[in-house]
């Protein structure tokens, strides 16, 4: 089995790209729609780019928590952050915004994968202890989660 490095699932949301930058550049509602994240810490104020925060994150019985630095802030257009864990790169999470020809917009959430060169085999090795989930199979995993996390911004966004 091929491993895939990146996804990208996108979804309609019946709101201007400002307002979907709201949410999702507001790293503390993060529990409220991922099924992976339950908690994140941030400092006060809002969150721009090289801004740290601490992603705490649940799956079955197994609790860890991220390191984040956000890397990329443009309202309206784009949200995204590099994950690590004991200083090592896991991952890059992100949004992507677009304005929707019939109206609203057009939300991409998009990860890659970073656990490559020094470090990649113990960080494989964490993601298999918390999550439970091989590497090659992590791609399809945060696919679902994606899934997930897109229709409930939705339903937070439109709701």
């Amino acid at each position: 089995m091929n491993r895939q490095w990146s996804v990208e699932e996108s979804l309609w949301i019946g709101a201007p790209p400002q307002t979907v930058y709201s949410a999702v550049s507001d790293v503390r509602r993060m529990g409220e729609w991922s099924p992976e994240c339950r908690a994140v810490w941030a400092g006060r104020g809002p969150v721009g780019t090289g801004m740290s925060f601490i992603g705490f994150n649940r799956r079955k019985a197994a609790l860890w928590f991220t390191s984040c630095r956000v890397t990329s802030a443009e309202p309206g257009r784009e949200f995204s952050f590099r994950v690590s864990i004991f200083g090592l790169p896991v991952a890059l999470w992100g949004y992507r915004l677009a304005p929707a020809p019939e109206g609203g917009t057009t939300v991409t959430e998009h990860w890659q994968d970073l656990r490559r060169g020094r470090g990649a085999r113990f960080t494989e090795l964490l993601g298999l202890l918390f999550t439970g989930t091989r590497p090659v199979d992590r791609a399809r995993v945060n696919r679902m989660g994606m899934r997930t996390t897109l229709t409930r911004l939705k339903l937070a966004v439109e709701g």
